[in-house]
């Protein structure tokens, strides 16, 4: 594997948890081995990975980006992922209020409306 694929695993463990990246690779086939390649070594062992900005704010910004482009599908795994980047509900709600005012309510309303669920779930996990 690539120097950038080790990168993208170990960042990715670490902002996703071992448990849902070994459910996620334990479900791959040939069919998505290559996707599954491109994201680890893109997004994660080379967005992610920067050390331009903290997760923290990396986290916020694609709760955002997801909520805007209408991609919630992801929301969940990434509200999950806020107990390991720092962002706290109060950076959620944030991010959230700048996509009713630049992208949209509706998208928006319906962004906080998977975080507040997610967020119960965690708790009755806990």
């Amino acid at each position: 594997m690539s120097e950038a694929f080790e990168r993208g695993m170990k960042v990715r463990r670490e902002v996703l948890g071992d448990a849902h990246v070994d459910r996620a690779e334990a479900a791959k086939t040939d069919l998505d081995l290559p996707f599954q390649t491109l994201i680890t070594e893109g997004a994660w062992g080379t967005v992610w990975a920067s050390d331009g900005i903290s997760r923290r704010e990396r986290s916020m910004l694609t709760l955002a980006l997801l909520a805007a482009t209408g991609n919630f599908d992801e929301i969940p795994m990434h509200i999950r992922a806020t107990a390991r980047t720092g962002a706290s509900k109060s950076d959620v709600l944030e991010a959230f209020q700048h996509v009713a005012i630049y992208a949209g309510v509706p998208k928006a309303n319906h962004a906080l409306k998977l975080a507040k669920a997610t967020y119960k779930e965690m708790e009755d996990e806990a």
